[in-house]
């Protein structure tokens, strides 16, 4: 439980930095978390371009056979690609030293990261990495400023290029400021192909964040319409107690 608690709290840290540094325009995710074929898609994505740095340590593989419509043999022999068991939890051979040894900083586990960033913070980041040559990994991020993480989706999106403007400070200096960035070299996916990539696989990590939620939202609607039964029969019984006292 300590574990779990620590994990959040570092996942929150750069959310409450970047929330204090200013608004950023986010696009709609608009995912359906309803829709197993598009969580499949998602998890597929998931460990073949995010698994090789990322972990999801607090999820298991088995869940994923009983929640997003796959068998459990379906989940060993396509997003299982490691020597672990059904049971396990979908983690990575990579240690945190290492991994901070080889980048500076060891990357977040993301069970919990479209909880603490949001579905829209995550569909706008992947969509905004551009070049910048400044850059250890030669990307750079729109809403995430010297982002340490290199576009792992490039062959799928493509190359986005930078756009600046020119704009005068109070003491009159001008400074060159992100104004956009354009799609320069395509992918192997259309504009439209990738911006399914990308919801589908935000859809997953909202999934992961709380696999129960649809249970959890439909259990909701059950107990209002007992609660709203139950309520006008305690009001007849009321009613019936209540009638000759004056």
């Amino acid at each position: 439980m300590k574990k779990q608690l620590l994990a959040l709290l570092l996942l929150a840290v750069p959310a409450l930095a970047l929330a204090s540094g200013g608004s950023v325009d986010l696009k709609k995710a608009n995912i359906d978390p309803e829709n197993k074929e598009s969580l499949q898609r998602g998890a597929r994505t998931f460990v073949n371009y995010c698994m090789g740095c990322h972990s999801a340590q607090y999820q298991r593989y088995n869940r994923l056979a009983r929640d997003i419509g796959l068998s459990e043999d379906e989940v060993i022999g396509n997003l299982m690609f490691t020597d672990s068991k059904i049971g396990d939890h979908m983690t990575i051979a990579m240690t945190s030293a290492d991994a901070k040894n080889w980048f500076g900083a060891a990357p977040p586990d993301l069970t919990l990261v479209a909880r603490v960033r949001g579905v829209d913070w995550l569909y706008t980041y992947l969509h905004s990495f551009y070049r910048d040559a400044s850059r250890p990994f030669g990307v750079n991020n729109k809403i995430f400023p010297n982002v340490g993480m290199p576009n792992v989706l490039w062959r799928l999106q493509g190359v986005q290029e930078p756009v600046y403007k020119t704009v005068m400070d109070e003491d009159g200096h001008e400074h060159k400021v992100l104004e956009s960035i354009e799609l320069k070299q395509a992918g192997l996916q259309s504009p439209a192909e990738f911006d399914r990539t990308v919801r589908d696989l935000v859809n997953f990590l909202a999934y992961m964040g709380e696999p129960i939620k649809q249970q959890r939202m439909a259990l909701g609607v059950k107990v209002l319409l007992f609660l709203l039964v139950f309520f006008v029969v305690a009001y007849l019984l009321k009613k019936e107690y209540w009638k000759d006292v004056h």
